[in-house]
Formats: structure tokens, sequence, C-alpha cells
């Protein structure tokens, strides 16, 4: 008899592990909460507008097209991406702007307009990150299910360079001296939710990531990523269970044996949980039964910062890159109000999608689909939404019109708000702290919650909750080894799978196969 695994959400993890296991021989059902596949990376629809909900655009799609593979399709052909040049445009509310560039020599001339000594420090950290992503990706492809992983030689051999001690804006420093330019390189920590100034010095790979292997936006936007992906998932003969809350997840002792949802009990070989981990623990499962994450534990964790947003339809179109980063003037106290004040900053940092210069599906003929995104403390009794969602939006608006989107107010013909509150109440992330558990360095690799959830059996965790982290591209890294370990759990061989080994091509040539 075929062997069922449930899995709790249609988030991307939830989607890539469905895959990868109903292409192993496995029955799966996928239970979704809401109305519709991609959870955070899934879409806004109204008025013949389109909006990504979260994520925006793609990076490094060589772990995608492996597990795209094991399910026997080529994601280059299931979901068109562009390759965007000018990756981004980076306004420093100090001056200066770059439009950041994977060619080195107009990369290395914009970095001398703002800072001529640190021109030469572009090929410089491209060159290190090459050999530091080389030899650590191998580490972030495995699980971590205790100090036995970690304290293997192949990652003691690693910590020289990864310099676990500094954070990313110190690690910079070695190759840019202006502020303005380590920012460049260094914003992307807030992809995890965290300042430049705390993340690991490791995680300077993020930017580095971008301009080897490209800035991607898939046509229709990410949400058609996850919307191919149902759609395989169908076809692979994954059931797929929508508007199904989960209420809770049925043990005989501690082992799971399946969950409980408004149509009934449903039993299952394995649970994999692809919702908020710091929620679906505290609501789905008894705290008795836990032990390492308990509920009190689980309350002293550091958590993520999350996001204001704003998703606004335009009348008209703005001659304006694909996407705009907005650095305020003094980014160190702005990442302090949200991180350690808890307050709002009156000079906040800000990200602008002007989509439709390269997708014009997004939004009717002659308009745009904006999305404004600037990030916030996660939900602190310093901060009442009730009555400062709509200062702050007004406060964005004029901050977008100091970036080029002027007139806005008059051209809105569609217009949604999201706040921490809603991220927290409507789409049951934890104080709504958007990417999860912070990468602080006590909360990585082991000290993650674990692939394979050791605090209870036939539970498995993939998403940003887990190890590797947060972002797309390490999420879908969380399918393949959960997928993996669960396989193995239940007794099916794993080797000579193509999603399982450790790639053969190089990603710089994946990379190009995402066209």
């Amino acid at each position: 008899m075929m062997k069922q695994v449930i899995i709790v959400g249609a988030g991307p993890g939830g989607l890539a592990s469905a895959m990868l296991l109903a292409a192993a021989g496995l029955k799966v059902k996928v239970v979704e909460r809401l109305p519709h596949v991609g959870g955070r990376t899934s879409s806004i629809e109204s008025d013949g507008y389109r909006f990504d909900l979260g994520p925006t655009f793609f990076l490094y799609p060589r772990v995608l097209e492996e597990i795209f593979a094991a399910a026997g399709r080529e994601l280059r052909k299931e979901v068109p991406m562009v390759r965007l040049d000018p990756q981004y445009r980076i306004q420093f509310g100090g001056g200066g702007a770059i439009d950041a560039t994977a060619d080195p020599e107009r990369m290395a001339r914009q970095i001398a307009e703002i800072s001529p000594e640190d021109a030469g420090g572009f090929k410089a950290f491209m060159k290190e990150n090459r050999t530091k992503l080389n030899l650590f990706e191998p580490c972030l492809e495995q699980p971590y299910l205790g100090l036995q992983d970690v304290l293997n030689v192949r990652l003691l051999k690693l910590l020289p360079m990864l310099h676990p001690t500094e954070s990313v804006d110190t690690y910079l420093k070695r190759f840019f001296k202006d502020d303005r330019v380590r920012l460049a390189f260094c914003f992307q920590s807030k992809y995890l939710g965290m300042s430049p100034f705390r993340c690991p010095s490791l995680f300077s790979i993020l930017s580095f990531l971008e301009y080897e292997y490209g800035v991607w936006h898939p046509m229709g936007g990410c949400a058609s990523v996850t919307q191919a992906m149902a759609r395989i998932c169908g076809e692979m003969g994954v059931d797929i269970c929508l508007n199904e809350p989960v209420e809770e997840i049925l043990f005989a002792g501690r082992k799971a044996v399946g969950i409980r949802t408004p149509s009934g009990i449903q039993r299952a070989e394995a649970v994999v949980v692809n919702a908020d981990f710091a929620r679906a623990m505290t609501r789905m499962v008894p705290d008795a039964l836990r032990k390492r994450w308990t509920n009190r534990k689980i309350a002293k964790k550091k958590f993520s910062c999350s996001t204001f947003m704003m998703y606004l339809g335009i009348e008209g179109q703005y001659d304006l890159p694909h996407h705009t980063i907005h650095i305020s003037k003094d980014y160190a106290a702005n990442l302090e109000d949200i991180e350690t004040k808890h307050v709002l900053s009156e000079d906040p940092s800000f990200y602008v999608q002007n989509a439709c210069v390269t997708d014009p599906s997004l939004a009717p003929a002659g308009h745009s689909a904006l999305y404004l995104l600037a990030p916030v403390t996660h939900q602190h009794a310093n901060v009442d939404w009730s009555f400062e969602r709509d200062r702050y939006r007004n406060l964005l608006l004029e901050k977008a019109a100091q970036a080029g989107y002027t007139d806005l107010e008059r051209r809105i013909r569609y217009e949604r708000v999201l706040t921490p509150v809603d991220w927290d109440t409507r789409y049951e992330i934890h104080l709504g702290a958007t990417f999860n558990l912070a990468h602080s360095l006590d909360q990585l690799l082991h000290l993650r919650p674990r692939n394979r959830f050791e605090d209870l059996e036939s539970v498995y965790l993939v998403g940003g909750g887990t190890h590797p982290g947060s972002g797309l591209p390490v999420i879908f890294e969380s399918a393949r080894i959960t997928s993996r370990l669960l396989l193995e759990d239940i007794g099916m061989n794993t080797k000579n799978r193509p999603a399982f080994t450790p790639h053969s091509t190089t990603m710089g040539q994946s990379a190009e196969l995402a066209l």
C-alpha cells in the first residue's frame, strides 16, 4: 500500500516537498488554510492589477531547477523568467545612486563616482565570495540535527573564511571604505529580516548571488512560480485541499499519525509542517509534547522585523527601474528604530517595485502595478497600527515622491495596505515577523528548529523557520533536505535520485537555463 504524507501549508517549501515526495512514489496530500496556494509567494489580483504578495524577484534558480528536474519537468519551460539589468537602483539618502549591474566595468565606474578608492573593491569582493560560496554551499545542502553535524571536518575548515564573529558590514570594510558603497552590498541582509550591522558575515553571499547569477523576474510575478508548482503537483497526483485549516496534529504518544481539520481526521505516515513555525507549534501541538521548543522557549527567541506594504494600481506609467531601493540618510538609526527601539522611523528606508516596465501583463494597458515596502518592527506594544496605519501610508507616499514617483495619490485606482497586524492575524505569522526567526549565530544550523523536528516523531519542518533559513532559494533547499530525511526514515532509498545528490552542473549554467 502506498504510504501517505500530509503537508501542512501550500507555500513554496510545501509545494517543493510535495513534488519531491510524489516523484519518489509517496501519496501526498497538501492541506492549506487559505483559498489559494503560495502562502506569502502568492498574488493579489483585482481590477486588472496583479501584485506579488511577498517576494517580488527570484534569485539563484538552480535549486528549483533541480527540483523540477526530479519531477520530470524543466523550470525554463514551465516558468519563463527575465534577468534584469540593472538589477535595481539603489538611492542613498546621504546622496548618490547606483544602478546595480553584473557588468564589472560598469559597476566599478558607478562605485568610483561615489568613492574613487572603492572602485577596485567590487572585483575583489566577487572573487573572495565566489570561493566562499563554492566551499560553503555543500554545508547548506545538509541537515544539522545536532552538534555532531556542526563539528564536521568540512565545516570546521571553513570557519576562518566565514569570520563567524564579524557582521556583514564589518566584513565589507575589507573591500569598501565608503559607508554608502558598503550599504549597496549589505542591505540584502534585510531579506533575512536582519540588520547588516548584526547579521553574520556569512551572508555576504546574498549580494554575491545577485551579481553572479542574476536577479530574475518570473513573467506574471513570483506567484506564477508557486502556481506552476501546484499545477505540476496536481498532474503528479498530489491532492491539494484549499480552505482547510489544520486544527491540530494528531499523535500516538510523541509520534504524529495525522491531522484534524473541519472535514475530519486524516491519517498519515508523516506530517510535514510548512506553516509559520512558532504559530503552528503553539496552535497545533500540545505544549506538553514539546521539550526544546515549548511555548515559553519560543517566546524568548529572536524574531525578524516585519513589513509595511502598499499595493497600488496606478493610472499611467513611470519611466523608472523595475526595482528601486531607497536607503535612509541614517540607515543605522533606521535599523535601531526597527530592531531595538521598536518604533516607526520618520525617515524610513523603503523599496518600490515598478514591474510593468518589464512585464506589462501585471496591469491594464497604460496603467502600472506598484508595490511599496518599508521594513518596520514586528508587532510590539510601542506601535498601535490602528492609529499609525494611515499616517505611515501618507509618509511612505511622500518618500516615494522623493524617489521619483511623483503625483502618486492622484493616480491611485486600486489600493491595499498590509501592516504587521495583518501579517499576524490574516496570514498567521507569529508577531507578524515576515522573515521568521532571526538569523543570528545562536539561531543558525542545529540551533534552528531542525528539518527532522527534534521534539516529535514523524514531524518534519520546511520553510524559513528551519535550516537553512529564509528566502526562496534556501526554502527550496530546505524542501530537498527535509524530503531526503523523510524518505530515509520510512525506508525509501534516496541514492541516485537527482534531487537528493550534489548538483553536477555549474550554478552559472543553471542560471542561464532559467531564461
